[in-house]
């Protein structure tokens, strides 16, 4: 009897030994199979820099200002009209046009000779350089490549030559300028009914009394710079 006790005995120590074994074995597998923890981030404080803005004129890359040219190598004479009376003149010659005309004329002629700008009222006319109504002279200076030109002729038509002027009065053009008309200095003629209101503010500011104008002023400024004034017009070359 007592060795049946021993052995049931001997049995459960074993068995709860074994079950004890067991699940120690479980705990140590779960704990290999189970996924990794990931550690805890640290936060670590942060202090913001300055903020830099980059210098646009440094970075922009700068080009030399380049002058215009005062001359381009090519002949022309351009006029326009500035208002009823004045013109106004630009011009340009080449030194190909001044060695044409020393081989035609001569070494000394450029030099025996002065600058003038010929003037022509062709208002009506068909102009071939020959037939204007009239015209007048301007002399000029050597270094001038433009002028004013007061000619007081409203609603005419005008052109004008860039030549050298020989001392017996011989005049030989060397440029001809396109043809320009000056604006009427009065009221238009034409008449709009839809508009006819308007006559009598015109009539009324005839009898105002008015300063001197900016054009007056101007033209006063110009006159003291030495710019043209009205020449004397002669008759038409050809009657």
């Amino acid at each position: 009897m007592n060795f049946f006790l021993w052995l049931l005995l001997a049995l459960i120590t074993v068995l709860v030994v074994g079950i004890f074994l067991w699940l120690s074995w479980r705990q140590q597998a779960a704990k290999k199979t189970a996924p990794a923890t990931l550690p805890r981030p640290r936060y670590v404080e942060e202090i913001a820099e300055e903020i830099s803005i980059p210098d646009l004129k440094q970075q922009r890359q700068i080009f030399p200002e380049m002058p215009l040219p005062s001359r381009y190598g090519v002949d022309r004479l351009v006029l326009l009209a500035r208002d009823p009376n004045w013109l106004y003149a630009y011009w340009e010659i080449s030194a190909t046009k001044q060695v044409e005309f020393i081989t035609k004329y001569g070494p000394e002629a450029w030099s025996s000779t002065r600058p003038v700008l010929r003037v022509y009222d062709i208002t009506g006319v068909d102009f071939d350089g020959k037939n204007a109504l009239s015209y007048m002279d301007i002399r000029l200076s050597e270094e001038a490549d433009s002028w004013y030109i007061e000619v007081g002729r409203p609603d005419h038509t005008f052109c004008v030559e860039l030549g050298r002027m020989f001392n017996d009065g011989r005049f030989v053009a060397l440029l001809r300028s396109n043809v320009v008309n000056t604006p009427r200095a009065s009221i238009s003629d034409r008449i709009d009914e839809e508009w006819m209101w308007l006559e009598g503010v015109y009539r009324s500011t005839g009898r105002m009394q008015h300063g001197l104008s900016s054009a007056g002023l101007v033209e006063q400024l110009e006159r003291a710079a030495g710019v043209s004034s009205p020449g004397n017009w002669h008759p038409g070359l050809e009657n």
